[in-house]
């Protein structure tokens, strides 16, 4: 269920889809980096203002799924406008900074965005840019990311499958929101 707060900014009703928590699992494949599976954190949060900011936390997972060591952390902030182009600014832990411009689909929750600038400290590794493709699929957010360096051409590298995270507090909320003639047995609900 997508829910648009009251006070999400009017610009953003779009990328309402994005908002809270979601949690998941990927892979991870890129020429000189370790392959493996990794799990996801990923926050979408508004404050009343024009930009959705962004967290996500990965960590590589062992073949039991417990969590082995962190993998990437990135933050940053996400735009769009009346004709639903969409800007990103990220930051991440391997001292990359990136802008990133694309479009949302029409008529779908898909948004296809590429790198237009990157700034990188003398830490970071290669890289000149990426593609990522974000998409709200049957209740859930599936994402790829492509890569390319100096040495390698772009291509996937990352992609997971994430579901929504929920809280005690929105099942109560929830909960109080539904109807007083509720049936008991749940099944005339559906007739």
């Amino acid at each position: 269920m997508i829910e648009i707060p009251s006070d999400l900014h009017p610009d953003l009703v779009p990328l309402a889809f994005l908002l809270g928590n979601w949690a998941g699992a990927g892979v991870h494949d890129f020429p000189g980096s370790e392959k493996c599976n990794f799990g996801q954190e990923v926050s979408f949060s508004h404050d009343g203002r024009d930009f959705l900011e962004y967290h996500s936390h990965t960590w590589v997972l062992d073949n039991d799924g417990n969590k082995v060591r962190p993998l990437e952390t990135e933050s940053g902030f996400w735009r769009i406008d009346k004709d639903r182009n969409v800007e990103i600014v990220m930051t991440r832990d391997d001292g990359v900074v990136e802008v990133w411009y694309g479009r949302m689909a029409d008529k779908k929750p898909q948004i296809d965005v590429v790198t237009d600038a990157v700034a990188r400290t003398g830490a970071s590794g290669p890289y000149s840019g990426g593609k990522r493709l974000y998409g709200y699929v049957k209740s859930d957010l599936m994402w790829v990311g492509e890569k390319q360096t100096p040495e390698v051409e772009l291509r996937p590298y990352m992609s997971a499958h994430l579901k929504k995270v929920v809280t005690p507090e929105e099942v109560e909320r929830w909960a109080k929101a539904l109807p007083d003639d509720m049936p008991d047995d749940g099944i005339a609900f559906f007739k």
